[in-house]
């Protein structure tokens, strides 16, 4: 007797129900006889064959399944079919998102048909009377979302095949041996699918597009993330080409038209290991007692013609990527750290946003130009702080630096400009929170690597003074903008303009938050007007500061946030409660920058409003392109932390439980901030349910609670770096 044949003898209900589920839904339409399914399952004993029957018949009366008038079945489609988007989940919840709009509706692993994440599909509905719950299944592929993949090649003497990141598939991608492009076991490779599972043959057909090198190489590994990504890891030799011939030369012609700023003070404060300086600040005392804040932005536009190969390429990715030890500019590096960036002691044309200020900041002028500038000093972001606080500033507090005195002047160079610079955005901050803005400070993890990009340190960097006195003028700089713009007179039509903007919090997600932080004496609105809302959070993260329990809430609170992104169809932005706000300030790593630029040009000149449907096209295209760079970004670090955990396996420390899902318990290392799970499987001294409403796993019989922020000790207990994975077990409780 053959395998499968002492298989189905051994067959009960469960395995029917499932072997007859994945028959239907593999042949969506088709009326299948009893004599098609006994041979389909292969049962060939009496028993198992009116097990069948029987089965077929609780289906079709559970509306699974339709009985046809010749005693065949078919899967109950309940008449509905519909097209839309597959969502992919890791946990087997996938879900179709219809194209009109509608709810997410669940698809069962089974019934997806080897749909992949952002799969255009179509889709049948069932009717299942048992839990009355809305279920879809996959009856085709309409069109592919990427057919690129990257993974860890296997190459043995008769076959090849590629193990694809993250599990994508259900099976290997089979690669044929004169495909391979030279590739060998262990090396990372982007390879094409050719062939796509059907009926017939599980596995996907590929050939290798790329060998991106041996697993393990830092450069390799990096590469694989933007590969995976769908990003550039090189850019083309083509457009490096055509911006090789640009020269940055500024012509009489240049000048003639720009206002001149080359006279007046100018420094550019960024990142220490910053190359590509977009924004430089210049300040001077008028005769009327105001102050003159320049906010001079590389004029890349002047340089990046719209249709240009190097403009094709800067619309493709959207944005530069930062990962952990590296930057994947959006520019060739010809234009983005030498033609366009505003270098220390170099001429450099700018579009610049000038306000004439008071001393308390408020803005008494304004006017938007083309410029020239020349700066005068590079600042590193440390070095600025190291005046300010060499100075009288507490960094935090708010408080600007004590007065200069004859006895007791200002130390550091150019420290009376900076400080003033300083003073007068400390005064827009205050102002704006004040009308509404939300408080959000966050912290970012930071990497220290060595020479060949081994982490060694792991750390939270704080946004501080220095940073902050960057990000005001900025603001101040892309609202005015887009005010310039936005605001008309009622009745008029504003032209088309990209914007920046951020939607209320979700309703849901904030009374969420409203539950969660009752049992820590808080609360928060969940309605009224935004700056009700914005006042109430804003008390809540003050309420918080300092308290146990302030990572966590802010971390829910962050939760209930909408994300910002691109459109022409403004509605404000929440979190900065700014009616009008774009991005103006970045178009060397940000396209829709330059597309601002450009529209400003053309307006300044008395063009006529641009094509609204083409400028949304660009937006979504660019919030796309941005969620994805975030997301490299993300695995960049993830990579970076799993590494730095890898020779510390066995090792005990203090942490705290930073999150809570159905499979386990995320924890965040005190010392050095790395995150990793303790496994569902392996909380052994009970049975836990997750409670999604608190944030907690709570013990059926003990009734022990692990809630977000708890203090525990945890063991490292593995590292897998090439799955990102950092895996944790329960040492002692420190509750």
């Amino acid at each position: 007797m053959g395998k499968a044949k002492r298989m189905a003898k051994r067959m009960g209900k469960k395995q029917i129900v499932e072997k007859l589920s994945e028959l239907f839904s593999s042949q969506p339409g088709k009326s299948l006889s009893f004599k098609d399914i006994f041979k389909a399952l292969k049962l060939v004993t009496h028993p198992l064959k009116m097990l069948a029957m029987d089965t077929m018949e609780e289906m079709a009366w559970d509306d699974y399944l339709v009985k046809t008038s010749d005693n065949s079945y078919k899967l109950n489609t309940n008449g509905q079919v519909q097209e839309g988007t597959f969502v992919r989940k890791l946990n087997g919840k996938n879900s179709f998102l219809p194209a009109d709009g509608g709810k997410p509706i669940f698809v069962a692993e089974r019934n997806s048909m080897g749909a992949l994440n952002g799969d255009k599909v179509r889709v049948s509905f069932m009717a299942r009377r048992t839990n009355h719950i809305k279920e879809a299944q996959v009856i085709e592929v309409l069109e592919r979302a990427k057919d690129t993949f990257v993974g860890r090649l296997m190459v043995d003497s008769d076959i090849a095949y590629l193990v694809p990141q993250n599990d994508v598939f259900s099976h290997n991608i089979i690669i044929p041996k004169k495909k391979i492009k030279g590739g060998k076991t262990d090396d990372k490779a982007l390879v094409r699918i050719v062939q796509w599972p059907d009926e017939e043959r599980k596995s996907p057909v590929g050939e290798v597009i790329d060998v991106l090198g041996q697993s393990g190489d830092n450069d390799v590994e990096m590469n694989t993330i933007l590969a995976q990504y769908g990003l550039p890891y090189k850019y083309p030799k083509a457009v490096e080409d055509a911006a090789a011939k640009i020269t940055g030369e500024i012509t009489p012609e240049d000048l003639a038209e720009r206002e001149d700023f080359r006279d007046v003070f100018t420094c550019t404060i960024d990142p220490r290991d910053a190359k590509d300086f977009d924004d430089a600040l210049s300040i001077r005392k008028l005769d009327s007692g105001l102050w003159e804040v320049g906010v001079h932005i590389a004029d890349v536009s002047h340089y990046v013609t719209e249709g240009s190969i190097i403009d094709k390429e800067a619309v493709k990715r959207a944005t530069s990527v930062y990962l952990v030890d590296r930057t994947i500019p959006m520019l060739p590096e010809h234009l983005c750290n030498f033609v366009c960036s505003l270098r220390p002691d170099e001429e450099k044309l700018c579009y610049s946003a000038i306000f004439d200020l008071d001393d308390d900041a408020n803005v008494k002028n304004y006017r938007i130009r083309h410029t020239v500038i020349k700066s005068d000093r590079r600042y590193a972001y440390e070095e600025v702080q190291q005046i300010l606080e060499d100075n009288g500033v507490v960094d935090g507090t708010g408080q600007p630096a004590p007065p200069a005195t004859p006895d007791k002047p200002y130390r550091g160079e150019n420290a009376a400009l900076l400080i003033k610079l300083d003073e007068l955005a400390k005064k827009l901050r205050a102002a704006r929170f004040r009308n509404g803005a939300v408080k959000f400070d966050s912290e970012e993890l930071h990497f220290d690597v060595d020479e060949k990009g081994k982490p060694i340190r792991c750390y939270y960097k704080r946004s501080k003074d220095a940073n902050k006195l960057i990000e005001e003028f900025m603001l101040l700089a892309n609202r005015t903008v887009a005010e310039s713009i936005g605001k008309v007179a009622k009745g008029k039509k504003a032209k088309t303009l990209p914007y920046r903007i951020h939607d209320n919090p979700d309703p849901q997600k904030l009374e969420t938050l409203r539950q969660f932080i009752v049992k820590f004496g808080y609360k928060v609105k969940t309605e009224g007007t935004r700056g009700a809302m914005a006042k109430s959070l804003n008390k809540l993260m003050d309420d918080s500061d300092g308290k146990p329990e302030q990572k966590v809430i802010q971390r829910v609170a962050l939760r209930a946030m909408m994300k910002a992104k691109y459109s022409v169809h403004n509605i404000g932005h929440f979190g900065l409660a700014f009616d009008y706000y774009t991005h103006f300030t970045s178009p060397i790593r940000r396209y829709p920058d330059t597309m601002v630029h450009r529209l400003l040009t053309k307006y300044q000149a008395g063009g006529r409003s641009a094509n609204e449907k083409h400028y949304e096209e660009l937006c979504k295209h660019s919030s796309d392109m941005e969620q994805i760079a975030q997301n490299a970004e993300r695995d960049s670090i993830k990579y970076k932390m799993v590494e730095f955990m890898a020779d510390k396996i066995g090792e005990t420390y203090d942490a705290h439980i930073s999150g809570i899902t159905s499979y386990g318990i995320y924890a965040e290392i005190d010392e050095n901030h790395c995150e990793g799970m303790v496994p569902m499987r392996d909380l052994d001294d009970d049975y836990y349910d997750f409670d999604e409403r608190n944030f907690c796993l709570v013990g059926r019989r003990r009734h022990h609670k692990y809630q977000l922020g708890d203090k525990i000790r945890i063991k490292v207990a593995s590292a897998n770096v090439e799955k990102k994975q950092l895996d944790f077990v329960l040492a002692a409780s420190k509750k």
